[in-house]
């Protein structure tokens, strides 16, 4: 595995963290009207950077050209009654699905602008519009290896110099019925079990969150004397294609090296909730190791310690 982006020291300034997808963000936006387009990944990407921003001393000031986003949703969600309605207007005479009926009444059987709650750039257009970061910007998605995609940019920005600092930010919105059924089809069944049963077991499990992280040099914080949290003293990241026409399916495996109370399987937001529990209020960890072995191809390791 390949180390990435520590030719400078890399330290956290601010953690935030939601679990709750109904969390109310009007307090950070500009523009109250917008809460109306946010689905759940937007709400708690919003509160997310909210908290680490104010976490990091920066609440309340914009953020401009030097601060970059760096950002990792999980699978795209979706309303199971916005689908039903445009299946209910595809549907023929004799209730099979027809293009032509999809065409000229399914279609629009929604409005549009519902597409806005799910597409996987809208948290990163909440959060830059909410706090003003106007800096360069990555989003990806959907699994926790993209995560350390987000993570290996934003610590390669810092170290050049193309930003001061970094909001990197991991958010799923799970506990959907898409994604549900996206994960059911990805299960493997166990001996004596069926695919639809071992589906129900694995998507039955997901919970819903979003983690932020402020990023900076330890220069760069010093310099602003802001209070660190935790530093960054190792992160890896690899990629090795997986075939699974001749492989069959792989399982994924995500580790913490202590128990930090953060909920397993938050797909891209694992590692920032879990970082936000373990070095933010209350008394903080001493340090937190995390090892990745996503379905998808990615590995992936990093070490944090606790700032002295």
């Amino acid at each position: 595995m390949g180390a990435f982006g520590l030719e400078a020291a890399l330290v956290v300034t601010g953690v935030g963290h939601v679990l709750d997808p109904e969390v109310d963000p009007r307090r950070y936006l500009k523009v109250k009207k917008l809460r109306k387009f946010m689905g759940a990944q937007d709400r708690m990407a919003v509160v997310a950077a909210g908290l680490a921003l104010a976490d990091a001393g920066l609440d309340g000031a914009p953020q401009g050209e030097e601060v970059g986003l760096y950002a990792a949703v999980g699978a795209l969600p979706f309303r199971r009654d916005d689908i039903d309605l445009l299946l209910e207007g595809a549907l023929d005479d004799a209730g099979r699905f027809s293009m032509p009926a999809y065409a000229a009444r399914g279609y629009e059987a929604v409005n549009p602008l519902l597409t806005f709650r799910c597409l996987s750039n809208m948290p990163a257009f909440h959060v830059s519009s909410s706090f003003d970061v106007q800096g360069p910007y990555l989003t990806t998605y959907p699994g926790p290896g993209q995560l350390y995609a987000a993570l290996e940019e934003a610590a390669l920005a810092l170290a050049e110099g193309r930003v001061r600092r970094a909001l990197v930010l991991g958010v799923a919105h799970q506990d959907n019925f898409l994604v549900r059924q996206h994960v059911a089809r990805l299960a493997a069944p166990a001996a004596g079990t069926s695919a639809r049963e071992a589906g129900a077991t694995l998507a039955g499990r997901l919970p819903d969150g979003a983690g932020c992280l402020v990023l900076e040099t330890a220069a760069a914080a010093a310099a602003r004397g802001a209070r660190t949290r935790a530093r960054l003293t190792a992160a890896a990241l690899d990629y090795a294609a997986h075939d699974p026409f001749e492989e069959g399916d792989v399982a994924g495996a995500e580790r913490f090296s202590a128990d930090v109370g953060a909920p397993l399987d938050l797909g891209p937001a694992s590692l920032p909730v879990a970082l936000a529990l373990a070095f933010g209020a209350g008394e903080p960890a001493a340090a937190l190791e995390h090892t990745l072995a996503a379905r998808d191809g990615f590995r992936a390791s990093s070490a944090w310690e606790r700032a002295s």
